[in-house]
């Protein structure tokens, strides 16, 4: 054997055989280990790696492979690599198609490096060979040393595009040969890494290494998440595998909230990945072939992730508490990309089934392993989310998830929920159902299965979340009645009006599925609350509602109970009967209270009349004359004709006093005449000529008045639409005609002409019903006094459309209300009614962060929308000089932060 020549020592090895390597071992491995590390040619370097790993590295037992082989080729290999890489990124800058030999530099450069990879393969292969447990302190520095190799190797792939210029047609296929070795080399350091046993008495060094190659392997996920799905799942499997069998050891040492965060991003990369390419086949209309398997690869690939997320959370839950957070925002991010979510790509329904029954069924698991955990709890009914609105649906949709899935909970779970720490399941709810204006404008649509056996059909969002809530509070314990209470009585008084109508909803829900004496309770306490309530405002017309409502759902002798405890005849009781439909009373009850509570509002009325009539005290006026409304609505002709007559005549001493500047100029006034205008309507064809033109005087005078600009309030329109329509019932004496026929005209054309909305729709339903009910044909056309009024009044008879916006426009529309209804909410929720009383001082607290993404959030989706408007047509002429303005103002704004 040569002492001196290394060139003469390789060849002469080459002859060796098996016995004679294992014989002259303990003399050659020190001379060939000094060589290598010697050694500086790279060829040079893979020859004699590869004699070491196959000729000598099989004769060293499994005890001494640490000692003896890795920790001394090792350290050498990686020095090697790093140079192979560094020369690699240095050469392939300048790489051309032309210059030839600098491409022959890189792709020998690449050939090494594939050999190297093929060296290490067979190295690990050979000690997955020796023993099936292998312990980890006889191949400390293997594991850490190919990892380190395989996240290079793959970064530099992943990075080829821009470290080739461009030119990796020239060397493709080494490259590709490169990513298969390294592929190869994984799954063998894998497979010899399944095999290391860690007992109970492993040394703090094995725990830290073993966390060491997790965390590794975690970083090379993110690296490869684009690259391979097949690579990307093994390599994922082997990270939850490894966690899980070695879960007593590591617990207390792995980064979970790393692992978390990777599994979650990269669920939603894969889900994004699906929507993407159902939409590219929704606008290719191509529904077969390489794209659907790839999208069905892609689905399945977001299973796995689905399933590996409910694996780890099941076994790490309790190190989740910092990260829930990245759950609820993964819920978050998959609902507001996915139909029925207005933000969601447009995809077609087979698309749209397979993703849910294959995904999103198994991430549902996921929510029933969180529910018993507090910090996920405080995080979904944060009142600090600050979520941006296409997170809202989402947010609403998870809370009546977990509403379903509580009921079969443990006690202690569904007080976790229904308590809360800051907001309770229902409060939480009702408050991000007040987010989703757009959705329930649309409105959007969820399936349902509305009978058992039936196929789900789609529900309007409403409908959805009412029928949840609404079986939710079925199975809602007694103890947590008072958060059920508190959160109901808040939405019914909350500035949302549809979200006051879902807790009116499921209010009267309750009462319906619950006792008689829990009906009659609520009644009493919401009729309190209405007489107590110190001012007009819509809190108290919500209340009435519901108190109409919930009387309906009384028993008979709690009604009774109800009238002896709030008598009709006391006036302190007169704003509590006011909102109350006397039809909900047996008949003999209604007539009772119908008669008593005339006597009461006339005496009110009366009162006033032949007091001063001071403006000041019209409160308790416009009460009796609620009352007196109520009282002949729902009577009708059982009240006696002596009390009719009264009514009458006390309604007509109030339009002798009546003036246009006054009621122009008192909103409680403005009240009064709505209420004497709809009293009216009950005693249409008792009207004399007297009083028909001074109504009609004082309506006409309303829309003449000396200021301009001042026209009467929607209410008062609306009222007086009311009273018009009424006038078809009706012959207008021969001495009124000549005055009012002209006014009538003039106030329907004004109406008809109105630019609200809701007011020109009544309207145009007014105006009909008046020109089928009249005797007076001539005035009919006389109300048409524009050739504009005349179509509209046509297309409604003929029940055409105006406009017919498109799906897509009206969804955009959606997106932009939502911004100016949650500006509204946030104004009104932030103002309380006047009271009569200075409010207490309150502490000055700082706007929070979750408040700045909010309004921010607010800014971008203003901007979103102009651009959109700039690309369906030319802007005003004002627009440049508005953004100019808002530019000059945004400059301010990030000047005071600096």
């Amino acid at each position: 054997m040569s002492q001196t020549d290394p060139e003469l020592l390789l060849q002469e090895l080459g002859g060796w055989d098996w016995e004679l390597c294992r014989r002259e071992l303990p003399a050659v491995l020190p001379r060939l280990l000094s060589l290598y590390q010697e050694s500086e040619d790279w060829t040079e370097h893979i020859r004699v790696l590869r004699i070491l790993t196959e000729m000598f590295l099989p004769h060293i037992s499994l005890a001494d492979l640490e000692q003896t082989f890795f920790s001394k080729v090792l350290p050498k290999t990686l020095q090697l690599f790093d140079n192979l890489m560094y020369e690699l990124s240095s050469e392939a800058k300048g790489l051309t198609s032309q210059n030839t030999e600098l491409c022959s530099t890189v792709r020998h450069l690449l050939q090494t490096m594939v050999q190297l990879l093929e060296t290490l393969t067979s190295c690990v292969r050979y000690v997955c060979t020796l023993q099936e447990c292998v312990p980890l302190e006889s191949i400390r520095t293997l594991p850490s040393s190919v990892l380190y190799v395989i996240k290079n190797t793959f970064t530099h792939c992943k990075d080829s595009e821009s470290v080739y210029c461009g030119h990796l047609h020239l060397i493709s296929d080494l490259l590709q040969a490169m990513f298969k070795e390294t592929y190869s080399l994984q799954k063998q350091l894998m497979e010899l890494l399944d095999m290391i046993s860690m007992g109970s008495a492993s040394t703090e060094d094995n725990i830290t290494d073993m966390v060491s190659v997790i965390h590794t392997v975690l970083e090379i996920c993110s690296v490869i998440s684009n690259m391979d799905h097949a690579l990307h799942a093994n390599t994922w499997k082997f990270i939850i595998k490894q966690s899980l069998k070695h879960h007593s050891l590591l617990q207390c040492h792995l980064k979970h909230s790393d692992i978390l965060s990777g599994l979650c991003k990269d669920t939603l990369l894969s889900f994004h990945s699906c929507l993407q390419l159902a939409e590219e086949m929704k606008m290719s209309e191509i529904q077969e072939g390489t794209d659907l398997r790839l999208f069905q690869k892609t689905v399945k690939l977001c299973r796995f992730f689905a399933n590996s997320l409910v694996h780890y959370t099941k076994e790490f839950l309790s190190f989740f508490s910092d990260s829930c957070s990245q759950l609820h925002q993964l819920f978050l991010q998959i609902y507001s990309k996915f139909p029925p979510s207005l933000y969601a790509p447009e995809i077609l329904e087979v698309h749209r089934d397979e993703i849910s029954r294959v995904f999103l069924v198994s991430l549902d698991p996921l929510i029933n392993q969180l529910l018993p955990f507090s910090p996920f709890m405080e995080q979904v009914l944060s009142e600090k989310l600050g979520l941006p609105p296409e997170q809202q649906l989402p947010q609403c949709l998870i809370l009546v998830t977990i509403m379903d899935k509580l009921s079969s909970q443990p006690e202690e779970v569904q007080t976790l929920w229904n308590t809360g720490k800051s907001l309770s399941l229902f409060s939480a709810l009702f408050f991000s159902f007040q987010q989703c204006s757009g959705e329930l404008s649309l409105p959007v649509c969820l399936p349902e299965v509305i009978s058992t056996g039936q196929p789900a059909v789609p529900i309007t969002l409403y409908h959805y979340v009412c029928v949840h809530l609404c079986s939710f509070i079925a199975s809602t314990l007694p103890s947590h009645f008072p958060q059920l209470e508190y959160a109901l009585l808040d939405a019914v008084l909350g500035s949302s009006m549809i979200t006051s109508l879902l807790a009116m909803d499921s209010w009267c829900f309750l009462a319906r599925y619950g006792t008689a004496e829990l009906c009659a309770h609520h009644v009493v306490v919401i009729a309190h609350l209405i007489k107590s309530w110190p001012s007009d405002c819509y809190q108290v017309s919500a209340l009435g509602v519901l108190l109409r409502r919930m009387l309906f759902l009384m028993a008979p002798d709690h009604q009774a109970k109800f009238a002896h405890k709030f008598l009709p005849e006391e006036v302190e009781n007169l704003a509590v009967w006011q909102h109350i439909s006397l039809k909900a009373l047996n008949p003999d009850l209604r007539k009772r209270v119908a008669c008593q509570l005339c006597v009461a509002g006339l005496a009110q009325c009366r009162r006033w009349l032949n007091s001063r009539r001071a403006l000041g005290e019209l409160r308790p006026v416009n009460t009796a004359l609620s009352v007196l409304l109520a009282a002949c609505n729902f009577a009708g002709d059982a009240l006696e004709a002596e009390l009719q007559a009264s009514v009458l005549g006390v309604l007509g001493q109030f339009w002798t006093f009546l003036q246009a500047k006054q009621v122009s100029d008192e909103p409680r006034l403005q009240q009064t005449l709505c209420l004497l205008l709809h009293l009216l309507e009950f005693f249409i064809q008792a009207l004399d000529a007297k009083l028909i033109t001074q109504v009609f005087a004082l309506q006409s005078s309303l829309f003449q008045l000396e200021d301009p600009s001042w026209i009467p309030p929607d209410h008062v329109r609306l009222a007086m639409v009311d009273f018009l329509s009424s006038m078809g019932k009706v012959f207008i004496p021969q001495e009124a005609q000549r005055q009012v026929v002209p006014q009538l005209s003039c106030l329907f054309a004004s109406l008809l002409a109105d630019q609200t909305w809701l007011i020109h729709q009544h309207a145009l339903e007014a105006f009909t019903h008046f020109a089928e009910e009249t005797s007076h044909e001539d005035v009919v056309p006389q109300c048409l006094n524009s050739e504009e009024t005349k179509n509209k009044v046509v297309s409604f008879l003929a029940k055409t459309r105006q406009v017919e916006e498109t799906t897509e426009a009206r969804t955009e529309r959606m997106k932009q209300e939502r911004i100016t209804c949650s500006a509204q909410f946030m104004k009104m929720d932030g103002e309380l009614e006047s009271t009569g009383e200075p409010l207490a001082k309150r502490a000055c607290h700082p706007p929070s962060e979750e408040q700045y993404k909010s309004a921010v959030g607010t800014m971008e989706g203003a901007v979103e929308a102009v651009k959109l408007l700039l690309r369906k047509g030319s802007p005003p002429a004002w627009l440049a000089v508005k953004l100019e303005a808002l530019h000059t103002a945004i400059a301010i704004l990030r000047d005071s932060v600096r």
